[in-house]
C-alpha cells in the first residue's frame, strides 16, 4: 500500500498519538476524515495537516463512544470513496481508585474503552474485508498483557480489545487485509499528564507515530511501541504469581 493518495478515518484525532501520525501521512498527501468532539481543536488540526500537504482533512465532531458505529463509518466511507486506514486512537486512562470503588466510573470506561471501540473495529472489518484491502490499526496498552495492582480496570478494556482485534486480524488475512493493534508502554502526553514521569522507558508521541505508520504497511497483528516493550511484557507475564505480587506495579 503506497502512502500517496491514502484515504484514512482518525476516530480521536486530537490525541496527541493520533495527531503526530496524522502528520506523518500528510506529508504523502493522505486524505482525512478527523473524528473528535472538540470542533474548534478538530479544525486547527486539520488546517495544519493541509499546510503539510494532505490532499484534503475534513474535521468531524461527533463523541465516538456513544455514536452508531455502523452508520457513521459507512458515510465516511461514502466521502473517502473507500477506506485505506482507520485509526482508533480514543480512550479513557481513569483514576484507579475512584475506578475500582465506584461501578459507574468503571462502566463508563469499560463503555468508551471496550463496547464502543469494538463497535467501530467490528464495522471497519467488514468494510476491509468486502474491499479485500486496507488496514485496521488500534491503539492499545501494555497494561492490558497482565492484571497489575494498579489500574486494572483501564488494563482489562485494553485487554480485551486487544483479543477482539487479534482475532479480526486473523478473520482479514486470507481476503488481503490488515488488522493491528499497537501497544504503547508509557508515553508522555496530556492524558498522562498526572502521571510521575522519569526513566528509559517513556517515550514522546513523535516515537510512537512512527511505529503506527509503519504498522500501517507491515506486520502485526500485535505491535509494541517501542519495539523493546515486547521483551519487557513478555519478562513480566511469565514471572510467577508470587513474584510478580510483589512488585510495586
Amino acid at each position: 500500500m503506497t502512502q500517496a493518495g491514502k484515504r484514512i478515518v482518525i476516530l480521536g484525532a486530537a490525541s496527541a498519538i493520533a495527531e503526530a501520525t496524522a502528520r506523518i501521512w500528510a506529508r504523502e498527501g493522505a486524505r482525512f476524515i478527523l473524528v473528535g468532539r472538540e470542533k474548534s481543536r478538530l479544525d486547527a488540526i486539520a488546517d495544519h495537516l493541509r499546510l503539510l500537504g494532505a490532499a484534503q482533512a475534513h474535521p468531524l465532531v461527533l463523541d465516538c463512544a456513544t455514536a452508531d458505529a455502523g452508520a457513521e463509518l459507512a458515510a465516511m466511507l461514502k466521502a473517502l470513496g473507500g477506506l485505506d486506514v482507520m485509526l482508533l486512537a480514543y480512550g479513557l486512562l481513569g483514576e484507579p481508585k475512584r475506578l475500582e470503588t465506584e461501578p459507574a466510573a468503571a462502566a463508563e470506561l469499560m463503555q468508551t474503552n471496550f463496547c464502543s471501540a469494538a463497535a467501530w473495529c467490528l464495522a471497519a472489518s467488514s468494510i476491509l474485508e468486502r474491499q479485500r484491502s486496507g488496514v485496521l490499526l488500534v491503539i492499545g496498552s501494555v497494561a492490558g498483557d497482565r492484571g497489575r495492582r494498579s489500574n486494572f480496570v483501564y488494563g482489562a478494556s485494553k485487554g480485551g480489545l486487544a483479543r477482539l482485534v487479534e482475532g479480526i486480524a486473523h478473520k482479514l488475512a486470507p481476503v488481503g487485509a490488515r488488522a493491528v493493534v499497537v501497544k504503547p508502554g508509557f508515553v508522555d502526553t496530556p492524558m498522562t499528564a498526572g502521571v510521575a514521569k522519569k526513566g528509559l522507558l517513556w517515550a514522546d508521541p513523535d516515537t510512537i507515530a512512527r511505529v503506527i505508520a509503519r504498522a500501517a504497511e507491515r506486520g502485526g497483528p500485535t505491535v509494541y511501541a517501542p519495539a523493546f516493550w515486547r521483551w519487557i511484557m513478555l519478562a513480566i507475564r511469565h514471572l510467577p504469581a508470587p513474584v510478580f505480587n510483589r512488585l510495586d506495579i
